[in-house]
């Protein structure tokens, strides 16, 4: 069975009331998964057989900083900025290697 996405990354955009825990969306997951999205389409890696960026709900780990994961193989990173998720696009989703510097265990 063929999976219809390559790479089908999710960016936690969790966004909780202030004063409660913390949350992806306080640490700027919102910019950076719209920057993920515009870079992967001009670098010609969106649509069906590639890659595909979505915002999940909470993927329930933002105290480890924001975080996304990447299917099928299941890797969670965290992130600090658009030059972190340039390196996963390039090494993780483009040349197939875990960036083990963003890796989440």
């Amino acid at each position: 069975m063929s999976q219809y996405y390559e790479h089908h990354v999710f960016f936690c955009g969790n966004r909780r009331p202030p004063g409660e825990r913390t949350c992806c969306a306080d640490k700027g997951a919102d910019r950076v998964r719209d920057y993920a999205k515009q870079r992967v389409k001009a670098l010609g890696l969106s649509g069906a057989g590639k890659v595909r960026i979505n915002q999940a709900g909470c993927l329930d780990r933002c105290e480890e900083g924001p975080c996304i994961v990447v299917y099928p193989e299941g890797v969670w990173y965290t992130y600090v900025d658009e030059e972190d998720v340039d390196e996963i696009i390039e090494q993780h989703l483009r040349q197939g290697r875990v960036v083990e510097r963003l890796r989440l265990k």
